[in-house]
């Protein structure tokens, strides 16, 4: 069982960072698409760049953190500190691309003079504080376990 538990965190961690590198290229041509002129507007080019990165990133995230969990060999190790150092990475950088994807798409809507659609990126912001308040919690609730 543990040897099938090692190869699947490999291959799903494998899966991550493939496709986690496969969207930096493709954030990287989408950018050299507009220095080469085919795409027309600055900013779209750089949001566009910049979502792609970020969704990026946490692909990245997931697959360090399979790695991390599942294919170490710290058996004797606390696995109270081990959930809670890689939920706390994970839920940050959810947090942080939550937050980044909001910001874009109200600085979208404002030069798309489409302020009506304004409660998408709010309702975002709303669920990444509800989560980052939920990992406060989850962190406290969970700090007597360290020993």
């Amino acid at each position: 069982m543990k040897r099938y538990k090692k190869i699947m965190a490999i291959v799903f961690s494998a899966i991550f960072h493939i496709l986690s590198i496969i969207l930096i290229f493709l954030a990287s041509y989408n950018f050299i698409e507009f220095a080469l002129g085919v795409e027309e507007e600055f900013m779209s080019a750089v949001i566009k760049s910049t979502n792609i990165f970020v969704i990026s990133l946490a692909m990245f995230e997931l697959g360090a953190g399979i790695s991390k969990e599942y294919n170490s060999e710290d058996e004797g190790s606390n696995v109270f500190i081990n959930v809670r150092r890689t939920i706390t990475r994970f839920v940050g950088t959810v947090c942080i691309a939550l937050v980044l994807e909001a910001l874009i798409m109200i600085i979208k809507y404002s030069q798309l003079e489409l302020a009506g659609n304004l409660y998408y990126p709010v309702g975002i912001l709303f669920g990444g504080s509800f989560l980052l308040i939920s990992l406060g919690f989850f962190l406290n609730m969970t700090k007597g376990h360290e020993e």
